[in-house]
């Protein structure tokens, strides 16, 4: 399925951003830089295909540019190009790639990524820090853009930008990430909700819908996975309070509904098919028993269809008028693979076979697959979105590989894991992968090594500082210069022992004569690195 698809966008399509499976052409969407292949790159990995990562990889290099005057959508520019060539990068090593030495921390997929991400910068640059929707590549945001974002919008940057800023040392990638999170948790409603759509400068909400769904969904998502990353236990404390609202006001027979954000009161009792993602991050918490019965509800409209509607109404048990589309989403397919990793319930892979055989059967054209504009009679549509390459595919092929190497499959000492960093002192790719809302994996470990070099580089920096020039004591004053003249000059020679109470002041460092390897050196102590 993936080359059928994979093949025909780059026979028909490339450089388009998407290819349009019943015209067998292309056309961009999303900001002109061969989307597709960027969000499909990791997906070659995921099957094992060294070589045409290589061959994309360097393709990649040598032609996108985002130096163009073109407005992109600021969180798909960021889940889909960010997080590919985030995620192409840590994987370069295991595809077999010429890497430079300090990688991860370091490497051309990695700065391609960072200047990707820089272009989004002026975005973050509200009264707010909450960025607007739409930036353009080259001017930044248009003086007539529109204030109003989604919520989704506001709080979906922290794993991209944290592991920018972790891997380059540059810390305002996750600044701008993190003021923006901080500023959308103070708008919550006194029921602790929020709502769909904000206005950025002014902080007023919008569009008061609360939900799980579209608009805001992968907010919820950033909350857990950035905590499980970064080891953050306040993003995990946010999601917790959240939780404790949409369990409470939202949840109805193990359905979500939409409510009013400040009174609770259902405003649309309708299932969307991007909520299905909710029963896997569910279980990332541990919380099997109710994303378990959640799972079948959803499951049962996927039966019912031979796929998931973008809107069900729960009451009818029906699709909602133009909404009967199914654009090859991958949220329940997600959500199975991450349930059979917990529990090893075959039920899982059931649903694995059926997505498998309904897109095989409604969707595969001669030109590779088309989403369904009406799951009631069938009918396509003319576009097969990048996601479903991304997303869609890597999904349930990992549901179907319980061993592989992104599940920390393999058996220990197996060469399943890297070295890198520094000397190759880092143990990399060992496990515990994170995916993007865009299914881009992203190593933990690469952060952990990448931030403990500059760690060290810093406080070795600091102490250097801090040793040649000494601080003045608060409050000290220095004698005048007729006193200082009358005091014998200070030298080596002099007594060391120390009056009582009296503390030793550091000597100013300086270069040690004879040249040493060396990765600390303190008070004249060497460490070389084989001490």
């Amino acid at each position: 399925m993936f080359y059928h698809a994979y093949n025909s966008y780059l026979d028909n399509a490339f450089p388009y951003d998407e290819l349009r499976p019943l015209t067998c052409d292309g056309q961009d969407t999303w900001g002109s830089f061969s989307l597709t292949l960027i969000d499909a790159l990791d997906t070659l990995l995921v099957l094992g295909n060294q070589t045409e990562f290589q061959r994309v990889a360097s393709i990649l290099q040598d032609t996108v540019d985002f130096d163009i005057d073109v407005n992109a959508s600021v969180f798909e520019t960021n889940i889909r190009v960010v997080g590919g060539l985030l995620s192409a990068h840590l994987l370069a090593g295991r595809a077999g790639m010429e890497l430079e030495p300090g990688w991860p921390c370091s490497g051309p997929l990695l700065r391609m990524a960072a200047e990707a991400a820089r272009r989004l910068i002026p975005a973050f640059q509200t009264p707010t820090g909450m960025p607007y929707g739409t930036v353009n590549l080259l001017h930044g945001v248009s003086p007539t853009e529109t204030p109003v974002t989604c919520t989704a919008g506001v709080g979906t940057f922290i794993l991209e930008f944290a592991t920018l800023s972790r891997l380059t040392g540059d810390p305002t990638f996750e600044d701008v990430a993190r003021r923006a999170l901080t500023a959308l948790w103070k708008t919550r409603s006194d029921i602790g909700l929020v709502g769909n759509h904000i206005d950025v400068l002014s902080k007023k909400w919008v569009a008061q819908d609360a939900g799980i769904g579209a608009g805001v969904d992968s907010y919820f998502e950033y909350l857990v996975k950035g905590a499980i990353l970064l080891q953050d236990e306040e993003l995990l404390n946010m999601f917790h309070a959240y939780d404790a609202a949409i369990q409470n006001y939202t949840r109805f027979d193990d359905w979500y509904l939409w409510v009013q954000m400040h009174k609770g009161t259902v405003s649309m009792p309708i299932f969307q098919s991007l909520e299905a993602f909710w029963p896997g991050l569910q279980s990332l918490l541990g919380n099997l028993d109710s994303a378990v019965r959640t799972f079948q509800n959803y499951y049962s409209v996927w039966r019912q269809f031979g796929g998931l509607p973008e809107f069900y109404s729960i009451p009818q048990g029906y699709t909602v008028d133009k909404r009967e589309g199914y654009p090859l989403r991958p949220e329940l397919i997600e959500s199975a693979m991450y349930l059979f990793r917990a529990t090893g319930d075959h039920t899982y892979l059931q649903l694995g076979l059926d997505a498998l055989e309904s897109i095989e059967k409604v969707s595969r054209t001669p030109c590779g697959y088309a989403s369904v504009k009406d799951l009631r009679d069938h009918q396509l549509d003319n576009r097969m979105e990048s996601f479903f390459l991304a997303e869609t595919i890597k999904y349930l092929y990992l549901l179907f590989d319980p061993t592989h190497f992104l599940h920390g499959g393999g058996m220990e000492g197996d060469g399943s894991w890297e070295e890198g960093g520094e000397g190759g002192q880092c143990v990399l790719g060992a496990g515990g992968f994170i995916f993007n809302t865009e299914a881009h994996p992203l190593d933990p470990a690469a952060l952990y090594c990448c931030s403990r070099h500059s760690k060290e580089r810093q406080e070795l920096r600091d102490a250097l500082l801090s040793l040649s020039h000494p601080k003045k004591k608060a409050g000290s004053q220095s004698k005048p210069a007729d006193e200082r003249a009358g005091e014998p000059p200070q030298s080596q020679s002099e007594s060391i022992a120390l009056k009582p109470g009296e503390k030793k002041t550091l000597p100013t460092l300086s270069c040690p004569v004879q040249p040493f390897s060396a990765r600390l050196s303190v008070l004249g102590q060497v460490f070389s690195d084989n001490s």
